[in-house]
């Protein structure tokens, strides 16, 4: 393994930092994502904060059931964006990795005369940055569009029940959306 990493030259050093970081983030994500974990602590907080507000009239409820809604979503959506950054960046330095290696490649064919054998062997090597890329890249690319898809889910679920509780507090009243991105 260390060979394989070391054969891969300098880049890998990101790349391999690049693929704790986004198992790091898939695991707390999962972790926390949770409907059960999620829901009741969220609802509790959308729905204390109208309740804090229910003698100051129907728009003090919904702006401050709004605000809140707003910072349960940001919590949701953290560390969302490092790992779609993560899927996006892994495949282009697997790429300058290669082109680095093929450069390296054709300056010790030009030095020593090499043949066919020795070209083989350094592309090989070349492209191990390419494959270490995508192996990272993919993972990411499909964890990062399915927590955006719980994201939506459970907005959904907390703007209904926002709605609900709005309703209660103060009939009538309409509920924006929650979310900060629409």
């Amino acid at each position: 393994m260390f060979e394989f990493i070391q054969a891969g030259g300098w880049l890998m050093l990101p790349l391999l930092l690049s693929s704790i970081l986004a198992l790091a983030i898939i695991l707390e994500r999962l972790w926390v994502l949770r409907a059960k974990r999620v829901l009741p602590t969220a609802l509790q907080a959308i729905k204390d904060a109208g309740i804090s507000r229910q003698n100051q009239g129907a728009q003090r409820i919904r702006e401050a059931m709004q605000a809140a809604g707003a910072h349960q979503v940001h919590q949701l959506e953290k560390h969302l964006s490092p790992l779609g950054t993560i899927a996006s960046i892994t495949p282009l330095l697997g790429l300058l990795g290669t082109v680095v290696g093929m450069i390296d490649v054709f300056q010790q064919l030009d030095l020593a005369a090499g043949n066919a054998q020795q070209l083989a062997g350094g592309i090989s090597l070349a492209l191990i940055t390419t494959a270490t890329g995508l192996s990272i890249a993919i993972p990411s690319v499909v964890m990062h569009r399915y927590f955006i898809r719980r994201v939506g889910d459970l907005v959904v679920i907390l703007e209904t029940q926002a709605q609900k509780t709005l309703d209660q507090l103060a009939p009538g009243a309409e509920l924006c959306n929650l979310s900060v991105n629409p």
